[in-house]
């Protein structure tokens, strides 16, 4: 019964943050995962299948409050598959001290840039710049492939730096596009037998509720505090990868 309530609160825990801040959660999923006594591999594709939940119950949300621009997720979904398969192939080229060196400076240097930007992106303001979404979409797609996350972790502080999302649209955008990507990966790694679909139904309950209560904090919070604790997310992973 306890393993049960356990992997309830896990799952709450998880998706609360995949549901407010547009992100997989995989940074947290793949270690609590091990720590339960899953092989790496199998964690990766677990977690991938818990991200399908966890984005799939944030971004219903975020559309039925009109926060999903589905123009931006198709562009940028359209660029970030076949930058995601180039990158799974230079992975085996590249050594990965370098790659890792790059990705944590790319999040310090957003996390920098989300905490110190006070001005207020305005959809209303200037139309979405289609350049912007597909550099976007190759940056993210390439990193997945490189590193083997993802990529939602990205998404959010680019489409609010770059492109110029406001962030309660970054957060719904971002969870869309994100349930596409993770869909294809732990199909992928379920094709393997690398998805344990035992633990990730466990984990289910908690995943869908907890997004859910995620989602609506989104658009109860001040964008401004949104928008610097994402730039502490973007920190802790960043400090994650270094360790």
């Amino acid at each position: 019964m306890l393993g049960y309530l356990f992997d309830f609160l896990l799952g709450i825990g998880i998706g609360l943050i995949a549901g407010l801040f547009g992100v997989g959660g995989g940074f947290l999923i793949v270690p609590a995962l091990t720590i339960l006594g899953l092989p790496i591999h199998v964690a990766i594709g677990t977690s991938l299948a818990c991200i399908v939940l966890s984005s799939l119950s944030a971004a219903v949300t975020h559309i039925r409050r009109g926060t999903v621009l589905y123009r931006v997720v198709a562009i940028k979904e359209v660029f970030s598959v076949p930058a995601a398969l180039v990158g799974a192939y230079a992975s085996s080229l590249l050594p990965e001290g370098i790659l890792k060196s790059t990705f944590i400076l790319l999040l310090l240097y957003l996390s920098f840039k989300m905490w110190r930007d006070e001005t207020a992106p305005d959809l209303e303001g200037g139309e979405l710049k289609t350049l912007r979404i597909s550099a976007v979409g190759i940056l993210s797609g390439l990193i997945s492939g490189l590193l083997g996350i993802s990529g939602g972790i990205l998404n959010v502080p680019l489409f609010h730096a770059y492109v110029r999302i406001p962030m309660k649209y970054a957060v719904g955008t971002s969870s869309l596009a994100l349930f596409f990507t993770a869909l294809a990966a732990s199909f992928g790694h379920y094709r393997l037998g690398q998805v344990d679909i035992h633990t990730a139904l466990l984990l289910a309950p908690g995943l869908l509720v907890g997004a859910r209560i995620g989602a609506l904090l989104v658009h109860r919070a001040h964008p401004r505090h949104l928008r610097k604790a994402f730039s502490a997310i973007l920190v802790v992973v960043a400090i994650k990868m270094l360790l």
